[in-house]
């Protein structure tokens, strides 16, 4: 079985943690921390160890979903493979003020 380069904490989750680091183009799996379940993804950007990669499109102004729990907003659509970051994630701590 193929080495998993991010982790996935929920199948609810719409995005996983790089563990290493992520080139553009890239097939990368991910594992789930609970059971044997992995997920294959073409990334569509470089994704620095750390990072979130998106598992599922996310549309503009839907919810992004990590530990099962909201932590954001998209600002823009996101789509599979996408880099999750600042740029097109408006954290959801400053979402809940406005």
């Amino acid at each position: 079985m193929a080495k998993h380069k991010f982790l996935l904490h929920e199948p609810v989750d719409s995005v996983g943690v790089a563990v290493a680091d992520i080139v553009k183009g890239e097939k990368v799996y991910g594992a789930y921390l609970h059971g044997d379940d992995m997920v294959e993804v073409i990334a569509n950007c470089d994704i620095p160890l750390g990072h979130k990669i998106a598992i599922k499109d996310v549309k503009s102004g839907e919810y992004v979903i990590k530990y099962d729990e909201k932590i954001g907003v998209a600002k823009e659509d996101i789509k599979i493979g996408d880099w999750v970051h600042t740029h097109n994630l408006r954290g959801y701590r400053w979402v809940k003020k406005n």
